[in-house]
């Protein structure tokens, strides 16, 4: 329990203590319209939530009351979070882009008497659904709406405050109950419900996972030895706070007093706010990093000429420089003997001959890549998905230090990272402390290290359970108090977590061959002309087939390039990715990267592909953290997939 007494044993009195600490120090930074940024110290983001406190309790919120929270990451987010769990309310959390469906569903399921949303847009969501939720009484919205909403949210019988009039009502409250939002928030217990964050749903209707103030604070113990910052520096914030890596992020960011820093996971917002913010850490999913990566290899090729061989040329001399260093100096997973003493003989000299390269590499080229995400970056985190291996090797490669992370809601959600300071390749780090791992088979037998299994979890981090539904809760949880996350992994020798794919994904082959999807979908993404592929091996109507099938994104700026340089004409990317020769092309490099001599076996192999033109979206193909879902591509796709295995 270190971490309560360093840290505070709520999540409140986290922020109370970081405000105490660090007063003057920012604590937000956001944009403004006039194109600057607006900052909020310490002690004033504290106190703005207990205003919103005090405003709470003047409405009648007691504690263990549900309060929607729908928005994205703003300054406001934290400072209605933080005021609400101060006494003793729970937030039920989503993002803009939830559905109306989805609204409905978790708002009504957790009994919401309060909802929080982020804007008009959001309040006439609420509006439309508001038969399907009876409990709903009160919404607030951060931006102000127009008195047309109002009106008809009074004729719904809904009261819609605003944010910041709440705020400073609260605050005048306050002077007339003097301490009493404090003792409120004295109250609160480390085993107190804090959250019930819904599952984005990657495979049909969320669930409500319970995670209390203790599930969340246990993973300061030792993540921020993982992940350090000094007070004062600053992280990028991109994705959505509802979601629990994001917000796990957050107060590692918090109890450390360094600032968090509101930004957009866009392209051209991105690249401006590395460039005037200078932040030392930005947490990101893989697509994000990925994005990054394919951005400066599309710079590079448009420069062409010798501009682009000399990158080519130091980066695929510095990935093999760096290959072999991890080898030498013990920076990969380790799934048996390494036979170092072999290695050494053989790989020191080149590893000498080739690291002059390196250097001038670093002062010709990286120095200019390095230089795009600022001069204080220290290290990005991806997390939330699997990090691709071939961006994981570029970055490694040129120098910028890019950790990966691995969790999930249901255990609030840090089980593991690389160490910011000494990270191991291949892996996702080993579990935090007061937390064990283990692999079984599918019998539930422990299988140990270096065996292929379903891994499971245990410790302080993991869910009180699903909200509502003891009968989900007992499937994932075993009498003894173990997780299992349905993912698939690895445990090297020294207990690094190396994960191999979903269960739920596997694939089961007429022939009773198991296919993980995520290796084949990853080998086939290290292609420049492909953006993303996802395997299947049933039809849409769920029934086993003999082979695989893929449908294929390609890369529309490498492609159209392939096209321009052989002499292809077109008129669009849908014209030019139905044309024969283009087909063909891709078809060459999937069956070339999923053969034999990748180490993939027959049955792997991809039999037929379809290409596909409309890039993956949120809310449609993607989840919140841009998770593919699968069952929601074969929908959209199932005519494409019939045809595929059309005999």
């Amino acid at each position: 329990m270190d971490y309560a007494l360093r840290y505070g044993d709520t999540l409140p009195r986290l922020v109370r203590n970081a405000a105490q600490k660090w007063p003057e120090i920012s604590a937000q930074l956001s944009h403004t319209k006039d194109g600057g940024y607006r900052e909020v110290n310490y002690h004033d983001m504290f106190q703005n939530a207990l205003d919103f406190s005090g405003a709470l309790l003047e409405l009648g919120v007691q504690r263990g009351d549900k309060i929607g929270l729908i928005a994205d990451n703003r300054e406001e987010w934290e400072q209605a979070d933080v005021g609400l769990l101060s006494i003793g309310a729970i937030d039920t959390p989503r993002g803009c882009d939830a559905t109306e469906t989805d609204l409905a569903y978790i708002l009504s399921f957790s009994d919401v008497k309060i909802c929080i949303v982020e804007n008009e847009v959001q309040v006439k969501k609420l509006i439309n659904i508001k038969k399907e939720i009876p409990t709903l009484q009160t919404i607030i919205p951060f931006e102000q709406v127009s008195d047309e909403i109002k009106a008809k949210c009074q004729e719904q019988g809904l009261t819609c405050l605003w944010f910041r009039d709440l705020q400073a009502s609260g605050h005048e409250w306050r002077k007339l109950h003097p301490d009493v939002v404090e003792q409120e928030l004295e109250k609160g217990k480390i085993d107190d419900l804090a959250t019930i964050i819904f599952t984005s749903g990657t495979t049909g209707t969320p669930k409500g996972v319970m995670l209390t103030h203790g599930n969340i604070l246990c993973q300061l113990d030792e993540v921020t030895e993982r992940i350090f910052l000094n007070p004062g520096e600053r992280a990028l914030l991109v994705l959505p706070v509802w979601h629990a890596f994001q917000r796990a992020v957050e107060y590692v960011i918090l109890c450390q007093g360094a600032t968090l820093c509101f930004s957009k996971p866009i392209g051209s917002v991105l690249l401006q706010d590395l460039q005037k913010l200078e932040p030392t850490l930005l947490p990101a999913v893989p697509r994000v990093w990925t994005a990054v990566y394919e951005g400066i290899w599309r710079k590079m090729r448009k420069a062409g000429g010798i501009t682009f061989a000399m990158f080519r040329f130091f980066v695929n001399e510095s990935i093999l420089w760096c290959k072999i260093d991890r080898r030498l100096r013990r920076k990969n997973s380790r799934f048996g003997n390494d036979y170092l003493w072999f290695w050494w003989p053989v790989l020191v000299l080149p590893w000498l001959l080739l690291y002059p390269l390196r250097l001038l590499g670093k002062v010709l080229v990286f120095r200019k890549i390095k230089a795009m995400v600022g001069k204080n970056f220290r290290a990005g985190i991806a997390g939330g998905g699997a990090f691709p291996n071939n961006v994981d090797n570029f970055f490694w490669a040129v120098g910028i230090n890019i950790v990966e992370g691995y969790g999930l809601t249901e255990t609030a959600p840090i089980v593991s990272v690389r160490p910011v300071a000494a990270p191991v390749f291949g892996n996702v780090g080993t579990v935090m402390r007061g937390m064990e791992s283990r692999v079984v088979d599918d019998d539930g037998i422990i299988l140990g290290r270096c065996k292929k299994g379903t891994l499971q979890i245990k410790g302080k981090c993991v869910m009180q359970g699903y909200y509502k539904r003891p009968d989900l809760t007992e499937k994932v949880m075993t009498v003894d108090g173990w997780f299992d996350t349905g993912d698939i992994a690895i445990l090297s020798v020294n207990g690094e977590i190396s994960l191999r794919g979903r269960k739920k994904d596997t694939i089961v082959l007429q022939g009773g061959e198991n296919i993980e999807p995520l290796p084949i979908e990853a080998k086939i993404n290290e292609s420049m002309y492909i953006s993303t592929s996802v395997v299947f091996g049933t039809n849409d109507k769920g029934i086993d087939q003999k082979h695989l099938v893929a449908l294929i994104l390609p890369d529309q700026d490498a492609i159209e390039t392939y096209a321009q340089e052989n002499g292809i004409t077109f008129g669009s990317f849908e014209e030019l990715c139905g044309m024969e020769k283009i087909q063909k092309f891709i078809e060459s490099i999937v069956f070339e990267e999923i053969s034999a001599k990748n180490g993939f076996k027959s049955f792997e192999r991809i039999n037929r592909i379809a290409l596909i033109t409309k890039p993956f979206e949120v809310g449609v193909e993607l989840s919140a953290k841009q998770e593919m879902m699968r069952y929601r591509v074969a929908e959209r796709y199932k005519d494409k997939l019939a045809m595929l295995y059309k005999e």
